[in-house]
């Protein structure tokens, strides 16, 4: 049986909050605890709900979602925030994954893969819609500035981010380049090293960088 996932939801679309809490209930193992139109509501609100999950809007009016993002990571460090908007400009995903974001969705997906997205970020993946992950995976053809020698990746460590930027679990990533997990880890730490980075939102972010 799978677990049960609690999640709360801000947007300013009074009607989009609606739909999304129905394709929730539909899904069976997951209750949205609670919706709100602003940052300021969610703010107040959210670390008392505490969700195992947040949809966040970026566009909603005073403060947007990603700076939202950024105020939640603060008093819920743990919280797991998907990013659920229209926007898919590579500056917008940068600043949404550095504020804390542990994955990035565009509004149009279909009910089907919004609930594999939040069971996936639940189990430890960084759920992102194929369109932001081949901008995601795009952007590893940037080559280096030289003399920035720490930032160079091998191939294999690119493989393996390449996988983190999909949302991809260490299991996965292992399976996928046929090593081990203790390996994966190995070569996540030394991606880590290169990039003086401490987080999987970090490296990506840190890539999406023109």
């Amino acid at each position: 049986m799978k677990k049960n996932i609690t999640v709360s939801i801000v947007d300013d679309e009074a009607d989009l909050r609606e739909h999304i809490a129905g394709y929730l209930a539909a899904a069976g193992n997951i209750t949205c605890k609670s919706a709100y139109a602003s940052a300021k509501e969610a703010l107040e609100h959210l670390p008392l709900d505490k969700p195992d999950v947040i949809l966040m809007d970026i566009n909603l009016g005073e403060m947007d979602g990603i700076e939202c993002v950024r105020r939640l990571a603060t008093v819920m460090p743990k919280a797991q925030v998907l990013m659920l908007t229209v926007f898919e400009d590579p500056d917008q995903i940068f600043r949404a994954l550095s504020a804390g974001a542990s994955g990035y969705l565009l509004k149009r997906m279909s009910p089907k893969k919004l609930i594999e997205a939040i069971e996936d970020v639940c189990a430890g993946g960084s759920p992102m819609s194929a369109p932001i992950a081949r901008k995601v995976v795009q952007s590893f053809k940037v080559i280096p500035a030289r003399g920035d020698e720490s930032a160079e990746l091998s191939p294999r460590e690119r493989s393996v981010l390449d996988g983190l930027a999909e949302g991809l679990a260490y299991k996965q990533i292992a399976d996928q380049l046929g090593v081990s997990i203790h390996t994966v880890r190995n070569y996540i730490r030394r991606i880590y090293e290169k990039l003086h980075v401490c987080t999987r939102t970090e490296a990506v972010a840190k890539f999406l960088r023109k």
